[in-house]
């Protein structure tokens, strides 16, 4: 049996505007077989809305967060606050707002 979809809202606080901190996210984002978006926020924070197997929401919030894997993650994260919450309306392709 596969993973049930999931939606993934993380609010990622610290130094993530200007540096490609979207970009980034939406190449792993896209590597995981996700769909979604990453988008500034007034405030300076990034959000990001990702849907897809709740496993791959999981490893990206573990990428979001400094997981190991890609240590060259532009940007400084200083905290992940995530949310999850049952698959939502479609997306197509995971975009940069």
């Amino acid at each position: 049996m596969s993973d049930p979809d999931a939606r993934l809202t993380a609010w990622v606080h610290g130094n993530v505007q200007g540096v490609g901190f979207r970009w980034w996210t939406r190449c792993r984002a896209l590597e995981l077989g996700l769909t979604g978006y990453a988008a500034n926020q007034d405030d300076g924070r990034v959000r990001v809305v990702a849907q897809g197997p709740r496993q791959a929401g999981e490893k990206l919030l573990h990428l979001l967060e400094g997981g190991a894997a890609w240590p060259s993650r532009p940007g400084r994260v200083d905290k992940v606050v995530a949310d999850w919450s049952p698959s939502q309306e479609r997306f197509e392709g995971f975009v940069e707002r």
